[in-house]
């Protein structure tokens, strides 16, 4: 009977292990995610100041049109 105490902790164990490599791949994917949400933030931002740059630079002479 000790031995099948002694299997279950074994079991146990093992099964631990396991667990802690599965959070490791959990917060490494989590900070792949955050790190991508991150970069499309500062990339949309960039974006959004060139564009006003190029308005700011463009000629709104539309009276000569007319």
């Amino acid at each position: 009977m000790a031995t099948a105490k002694t299997e279950e902790f074994e079991l146990e164990d093992a099964f631990e292990e396991g667990a802690e490599v599965e959070n490791d791949e959990a917060a490494k994917a989590a900070a792949v995610k955050n790190s991508l949400t991150r970069r499309r933030v500062i990339d949309d931002l960039l974006e959004e100041r060139r564009l006003s740059r190029r308005l700011r630079d463009y000629d709104f002479d539309l009276d000569d049109e007319k």
